[in-house]
């Protein structure tokens, strides 16, 4: 009989690196605008200028020759700078991936001695399944546990005009998504109007969401959250600057529809998941750019308060991560989707195979760890340098 007991020797970490990818269009450079009509001074933004910028792509190393890789989502919201990926490696160099677990713990609660941002350990929690997944042969999709083949998206509309998103509502319902969302910026009165068209336009049986980032007083959201109740919308997201954590907690006892946070503090799982347990959101905004494992405890938490765990975006490697988790967790409710733009990122860079919102749905590839196939002749031929 072939002895199946895991040697606690069998695999080492060896090295971590990050590749700096040339990617175009990446940064954008703003005007700030401030919105007419509104109670309080709020603003939205415009983007001024757009240039080629900088995705990183990290790799970690084992003395198996099985590599974990991970791009790290969202140059604006951090990257891994050198003495940052210095610490991380004399931290993990040597330690058995598959303690992911031992690994996770030692960094998240270790971190306030480490002085870094939270989170910073998501793209090396990222590899480190995207390893184990690659050494037993299996998707992390199998690893966690299936729970379904794919998972409904919804997708993003815009339009400068009602007519104009109108329009972009109907091509989306009539392209397979059963859900779309909305970024409108104007105040109430008008905002209004634009919610009735769109219900209008694509009927009852369609989820439309409201994503204000935070443009509202909190008489304002309350009132537009008693009026999205009526049109029976999904979800209202960010309604409120969300550091404001009273009025937060307030509106969420006002109104009926499901609020959703905090997505500009959702690289902390601690301070998410205190969120949720103190009221002051309904459901729990989360990307696994911050790493796996901290999603699926919030997902845990969630599920245990009876509520959802929606994801923000992609999640890394042009949404692979994201499309992993969509078939895992119970307790989501859709993918988030926008205009193809992840896709054609992937593709420019080097990844293959991006998942695509097929007839309105997502699903992983069958392939082991997050399934990405890269064209490495390319990768390397947009990679600019080494951190």
């Amino acid at each position: 009989m072939a002895d199946t007991t895991y040697n606690q020797n069998q695999m080492k970490i060896t090295n971590v690196r990050v590749l700096n990818i040339g990617v175009p269009q990446k940064n954008s450079i703003y005007d700030l605008k401030m919105l007419e009509g509104m109670r309080r001074d709020q603003y939205t933004h415009q983007v001024h200028s757009t240039s080629d910028g900088i995705l990183q792509l990290m790799r970690v190393e084992t003395d198996e020759g099985i590599e974990g890789m991970c791009t790290l989502e969202g140059a604006r919201l951090g990257s891994m700078n050198p003495y940052t990926l210095e610490q991380m490696r004399h931290l993990v160099i040597g330690l058995d991936p598959f303690n992911r677990e031992e690994i996770y713990q030692k960094m998240h609660r270790g971190n306030r001695w480490l002085y870094q941002a939270p989170g910073w350990q998501g793209p090396l929690d990222n590899c480190l399944w995207d390893i184990i997944g690659k050494a037993s042969e299996l998707p992390v999709w199998a690893i966690m546990g299936r729970v379904r083949e794919s998972l409904p998206a919804y997708k993003n509309i815009r339009g400068e005009t009602i007519q104009l998103s109108v329009e972009d509502a109907i091509r989306s319902v009539e392209a397979g998504f059963p859900a779309i969302k909305d970024h409108f910026y104007h105040p109430p009165n008008e905002n209004i109007k634009w919610f009735e068209a769109i219900r209008s336009a694509v009927g009852p049986d369609i989820d439309i969401m409201h994503d204000a980032v935070g443009i509202y007083s909190l008489e304002q959201a309350i009132r537009i959250g008693r009026v999205l109740t009526e049109l029976d919308y999904r979800w209202f997201e960010e309604p409120l600057p969300e550091r404001h954590h009273k009025n937060m907690k307030s509106l969420c006892d006002a109104v009926d529809i499901p609020i959703l946070a905090p997505e500009m503090m959702m690289d902390d799982v601690d301070l998410s998941a205190q969120w949720l347990i103190s009221g002051a959101t309904d459901l729990i905004r989360a990307n696994a750019r911050h790493g796996t494992t901290g999603i699926i405890k919030l997902a845990h938490l969630a599920e245990l308060h009876g509520t959802t765990i929606e994801l923000n975006a992609g999640g890394a490697l042009s949404g692979l991560v994201h499309a992993h988790l969509a078939v895992s967790i119970s307790n989501t409710s859709y993918y988030e989707y926008f205009d193809g733009s992840q896709e054609k990122s992937g593709l420019d860079y080097g990844i293959t195979n991006p998942p695509s919102a097929e007839n309105g749905s997502i699903s992983p590839p069958d392939l082991p760890g997050w399934g990405a196939i890269w064209d490495w002749d390319k990768l390397k031929s947009k990679t600019l340098s080494e951190v």
